[in-house]
């Protein structure tokens, strides 16, 4: 309790909010923008399954509108700071793998980083191609049983090469990501 003053103790935690929701914001904003740019520069999302994800995702943080479209605006201009995605992969202890997908502008000093985090949990930072290997990239599409009979859903996802598994309400489709972008 703060004393007598209850507005000291409203303006700390609006302050600790937004901090938090501006990291938050200017992630997604960064991701936005990496979608963007790794898609051509189509700042649509109808025409970018990557823009239209981060884009949902950013609206489930109730990101607001205005910040979304400049993300956008942002990644068109030619001038603005190129950020890029980088995969870094190593071994925890107990020999766990681990793959670390980073985006940044400077590669050197996310490098130094990620190296510093490795050491300090005693994990070994390993060469590009020695943990990817063990990892698929996959989507995932989830149908309710109710909603198409199984040979229905099948028809439909063949064009997609899915791997197919059935549980007792649902049913789950594993196909490439690149895949699903193009139904």
């Amino acid at each position: 309790m703060s004393g007598h003053s209850k507005w000291a103790t409203i303006k700390r935690q609006k302050g600790l909010n937004d901090k938090k929701k501006g990291k938050t914001f200017t992630k997604l904003g960064n991701a936005i923008t990496i979608a963007v740019k790794q898609g051509g520069g189509i700042g649509d999302p109808a025409s970018n399954f990557r823009l239209r994800l981060a884009i949902d995702v950013a609206r489930s943080e109730n990101m607001p509108k205005e910040n979304i479209e400049r993300a956008i605006k942002r990644a068109a201009e030619k001038d603005t700071a190129d950020f890029q995605e980088v995969i870094y992969e190593g071994f925890a202890p107990g020999g766990v793998s681990v793959i670390v997908e980073a985006a940044t502008d400077n590669s050197m000093r996310t490098t130094s980083e990620v190296k510093n985090i490795f050491n300090k949990a005693n994990a070994s930072f390993g060469q590009p191609g020695s943990v990817a290997y063990q990892f698929k990239h996959v989507g995932r599409i989830i149908a309710k049983k109710g909603s198409k009979s199984f040979d229905d859903l099948f028809s439909l996802a063949l064009d997609l090469g899915p791997r197919i598994s059935k549980k007792l309400e649902t049913k789950f489709l594993f196909t490439h990501p690149s895949t699903i972008s193009q139904k």
